[in-house]
C-alpha cells in the first residue's frame, strides 16, 4: 500500500496573495473599529480596540514586512476619535502603491531586487 507524503513545509505565499490578504485585514479591522467598537466603547480607552490594533499592526509586518507607513497608523488608531479614519486601509494601500512602482520593469528590462527568501520588499 502507497501512502502519499506529508508535506511539512509550510506554503509560500505570494506577494499579490499578502497583499490581498493584508488588504481583507485592514477593511476589516478598520470597519469594526467605525461601526461596531463605538457601539460597546465603555470610555475614550477601549482595551478591545488597542488589541486589535496591536494584533493588525503585527500581522501586517508578518505579512508585508516593515514598513514607516504602518508607524503613524497605529499612533493614529491609539487616539480616540481618530481611529474612525481608516488608517490600517491608508497604509496598506500606500505599500502596494510603492510595491507596484519598485515591480514595473525599467528601463533595463531587469525588476528591481526583493529580499531573497522572504517575500517581503526592502
Amino acid at each position: 500500500m502507497n501512502a502519499t507524503p506529508v508535506v511539512t513545509e509550510p506554503m509560500a505565499l505570494s506577494s499579490r496573495s499578502c497583499f490581498r490578504i493584508a488588504m481583507g485585514l485592514a477593511m476589516v479591522a478598520d470597519a469594526l473599529q467605525i461601526f461596531v467598537f463605538p457601539l460597546f466603547a465603555e470610555g475614550a480607552l477601549s482595551p478591545v480596540d488597542d488589541v486589535l490594533d496591536v494584533l493588525v499592526a503585527a500581522v501586517l509586518v508578518h505579512l508585508l514586512g516593515w514598513h514607516w507607513e504602518f508607524l503613524p497608523a497605529f499612533a493614529a488608531e491609539l487616539v480616540p476619535g481618530v481611529d474612525l479614519v481608516p488608517f490600517w486601509t491608508f497604509a496598506v494601500l500606500n505599500v502596494y502603491r510603492k510595491w507596484k512602482g519598485v515591480m514595473r520593469p525599467q528601463e533595463s528590462g531587469k525588476y528591481p531586487p526583493v529580499l531573497e527568501g522572504t517575500g517581503h520588499l526592502k
